[in-house]
């Protein structure tokens, strides 16, 4: 499925940013289902690192012919990990980055919510020798790892000096959202309470286009 290199993505719901001082180029996708997003990020070489995964497609598009290194799951809702399975089958190796509950909500159609939703097959990985257990203050891959419950027990935030990977956790402009079994609205509170201390002066990049 991967397509040509440098193939023409005019037609992309696509953004790109480029920090020059530290030689990172982020493209994001806005997915077909619920305006999710998917990030890429790239310093020049023939790696990248996504945060998410939707629409598989358009991702190869941007990709180019360079290798997907792994993902930072900003958490394992259905909506932003759809793609993972596509992902997986092109590149077996690839990392999964999310932390404990996570790692089981991926395996688990339930926990994921994908059996509620008509818009895809229910999502059941199998993927343990690709996961990397994250917790709080681990730094993997260049960013600083927050947990951020709240909206859901799985919920990453990814932060370094410039910029900031909310996911679900915190979207400007809009309330957390908090109406799924396993949500929890003061650890929603705190948890953005926390964000936005910790996005200060930094680029927010958040987990839906509204």
């Amino acid at each position: 499925m991967q397509p040509e290199c440098c193939a023409d993505t005019t037609h992309l719901l696509r953004n790109t940013y480029f920090f020059e001082f530290l030689m990172l180029h982020i493209d994001y996708i806005t997915n077909s289902i619920f305006n999710s997003r998917t990030y890429i990020l790239s310093d020049g070489s023939d790696k990248v690192w996504l945060v998410d995964c939707g629409d598989v497609e358009p991702l190869l598009s941007i990709v180019c012919g360079r290798k997907v290194e792994g993902v930072l799951l900003t958490h394992t809702h259905s909506d932003h990990i759809y793609g993972l399975p596509l992902l997986m089958e092109i590149y077996p190796s690839i990392s999964i980055v999310t932390n404990k509950y996570g790692k089981t909500a991926l395996g688990d159609s339930k926990l994921n919510i994908s059996r509620y939703h008509s818009e895809y097959e229910d999502i059941i990985l199998s993927c343990d020798n690709n996961i990397i257990i994250a917790k709080e203050e681990d730094e993997l891959f260049g960013f600083r790892v927050y947990e951020t419950p709240g909206h859901d027990p799985s919920c990453l935030t990814y932060s370094n000096e410039s910029f900031i990977f909310t996911g679900d956790s915190y979207i400007p402009g809009a309330n957390v959202f908090c109406g799924f079994p396993n949500s929890n609205k003061e650890q929603a509170e705190y948890s953005k309470e926390r964000i936005l201390q910790f996005a200060k002066g930094k680029n927010i990049f958040p987990g839906h286009s509204l």
